[in-house]
């Protein structure tokens, strides 16, 4: 989980410090690194206001490290811990760049390249700050003559390792560990049914 919080860090820092907003850099054809800034939805989604979706960021993340401790004590799987992990870790990265980023760096453009700065000296306040996405892959673009999609880019969203690392965390929970969202209720019920089996099996 740490590893993935320190990787996320890293990526954003170097982008924000070396790059103007919305410089994109060709990889290849199909990826390129095109630095924009949103106020904290994923994939480069910008509909609520920074400090609601900071103070939600926050809330979740409580909740999903008790959730985490509690199936770390249990014994779960190892895959749902590390799939959580994943989950916590992307909360935890993109939450520094709400609370954080507005305080220790200058405003992005399009014109000039973000420095570091003393804490409060940044482009905004606590829970204020901008989150960094930079990873976008336009693998293809939709013929004209289909419809609705037509003429734009497949995947056009832009976002960051955090989101990368939230998505195939949730994506792995519900795949393979999907049994686990059901209610113990149900969990029990299965428990007994198997007793109950090997009971009959005895006779």
């Amino acid at each position: 989980m740490l590893s993935v919080f320190v990787i996320d860090q890293i990526i954003k820092v170097a982008v924000k410090t070396n790059m103007c907003l919305y410089e994109s850099i060709e990889v290849t054809d199909w990826f390129h690194i095109y630095f924009i800034e949103n106020r904290g939805m994923a994939f480069g989604m910008d509909f609520f206001a920074t400090s609601f979706l900071s103070l939600f960021r926050i809330i979740a993340i409580v909740i999903f490290l008790y959730l985490l401790l509690k199936i770390i004590r249990n014994k779960y799987p190892i895959g749902l811990i590390a799939c959580l992990s994943l989950v916590v870790a992307g909360a935890m990265g993109n939450i520094i760049d709400n609370c954080c980023y507005g305080m220790i760096f200058t405003e992005s453009t399009p014109l000039q390249v973000a420095s570091n700065v003393s804490w409060g000296e940044g482009y905004g306040g606590v829970m204020s700050g901008k989150v960094v996405d930079m990873f976008y892959f336009p693998l293809f673009t939709w013929p004209d003559w289909v419809p609705v999609l037509g003429g734009d880019v497949f995947f056009g969203a832009v976002f960051n390792f955090a989101d990368a690392a939230i998505s195939c965390g949730a994506v792995g929970i519900l795949l393979f560990y999907h049994k686990y969202l059901i209610g113990t209720k149900e969990r029990q019920k299965d428990s007994n049914e198997e007793m109950t089996d090997t009971f009959s099996e005895g006779k």
